[in-house]
């Protein structure tokens, strides 16, 4: 059935309501749902795709390797997470054991379009300047559409919820060969120190 999502601005509230999400089957299997987390006036929401094996035991997005390593970006790049509203696309984690692992799977549009509106709850609620969606899924949730991250990398895009930038999600830097991990790093924080420059300039309007 889809999401039964509160008509609210509260994050409190709907936090609370999306433990009881059963608008797919995610639920059925994920520990518990993962709501996005971070100060409700923030001015920028960074969006992942889902929460990892960490995450969703813990109960907190982005606390994982890759959360580790978005803190340490935003850190380089000038940026606060403190003052960053975090929080994924599809709010389940999504996986197949493997013996005593769960490995991630990437979720599929039916469950990404399933999570949107809480995704879209959060938007209203937080109301971003900036929007950094962090890989395919989370652009893809944002745009509606099948998209390639390489021609949108980097770049800014208006979007009906605040403007849009586009980058990799961190696990990408973590999955890169030994050799290409630093420069992928490197890249990624030119890129968050680019939407840190966005939004200086649009405080000095």
């Amino acid at each position: 059935m889809p999401a039964v999502v509160p008509e609210t601005k509260s994050l409190n509230v709907l936090s609370q309501a999306v433990r009881h999400c059963t608008g797919c089957d995610l639920y059925r299997w994920a520990t518990q749902a993962v709501f996005g987390e971070g100060r409700k006036d923030a001015r920028v929401v960074a969006v992942g795709e889902q929460p990892g094996d960490v995450e969703d035991r813990q109960g907190k997005p982005f606390v994982g390797p890759a959360g580790k390593l978005l803190s340490r970006a935003f850190e380089d790049a000038g940026m606060d997470r403190g003052e960053v509203y975090v929080t994924n696309a599809v709010k389940h984690f999504k996986f197949e054991e493997r013996g005593k692992r769960r490995i991630h799977k990437k979720p599929d549009r039916a469950e990404i379009l399933a999570c949107r509106p809480w995704l879209e709850a959060e938007m209203r609620a937080v109301e971003p300047e900036l929007i950094i969606a962090m890989g395919v899924t989370a652009t893809e949730a944002l745009l509606l559409k099948k998209v390639a991250i390489t021609p949108l990398r980097g770049k800014f895009n208006e979007h009906p919820w605040g403007t849009l930038f586009v980058t990799i999600h961190p696990s990408a830097i973590l999955r890169a060969q030994p050799e290409d991990r630093d420069r992928e790093y490197r890249r990624f924080v030119q890129e968050l120190k680019t939407a840190a420059g966005w939004l200086r300039h649009r405080s000095a309007e």
